[in-house]
């Protein structure tokens, strides 16, 4: 992946992702983020909703924006300035979400865009929409497969060490609790 800088990106450029939500994405945001809202994991409780079955994080979806600002448009190196969201329908495991921005605005003396943001599911329905000040880089920033391979095969190694140090953590705060009484 090569990032844009601004010269390079003119109104109507716009790039996508295309992503299938599958439950365990959604349990690593949750458990990422700490948002243990019920609706997105505890299939009883959404039942008793309006949704009728658990939902993505509406920020989970947003994130899939944020992927395609990140890679492709501007792409890496880019900095996020603001990001205007509506969430318009939920998003449910098994949907498939294809993530677009274009560019409404480029302000070259500023070293600004202005992004359309959009999000829909398979049925062609939006899902979100919204627009985004992004930053781009300033000179070509060149991230490589390899070194997003590299980190996922050191985050698969040190994975157990780290579910180890949490464990302990939890322990310590339970011993800590209990001695306090």
């Amino acid at each position: 992946m090569i990032g844009k800088t601004i010269a390079e990106v003119a109104e109507g450029d716009y790039a996508e992702i295309v992503r299938t939500v599958r439950r365990e994405d959604i349990a690593g945001f949750i458990d990422a983020v700490g948002d243990l809202n019920p609706i997105h994991s505890d299939v009883a409780h959404a039942a008793t909703t309006p949704f009728k079955s658990p939902i993505a994080p509406g920020i989970f979806t947003a994130g899939l924006v944020s992927a395609v600002i990140g890679t492709r448009l501007p792409g890496p190196g880019a900095i996020y300035l603001s990001q205007s969201l509506r969430f318009l329908r939920p998003v449910r495991v098994g949907d498939t979400i294809t993530a677009r921005v274009e560019a409404l605005e480029v302000s070259r003396e500023k070293n600004r865009l202005r992004l359309q943001t959009t999000c829909t599911n398979q049925r062609g329905e939006e899902v979100l929409s919204g627009e985004a000040w992004v930053m781009p880089a300033r000179t070509h920033i060149v991230y490589e497969e390899e070194r997003r391979a590299a980190a996922s095969l050191a985050r698969l190694a040190f994975g157990p060490w780290s579910w180890a140090a949490r464990a302990l953590d939890a322990w310590a705060a339970m011993v800590t609790s209990v001695a306090r009484r």
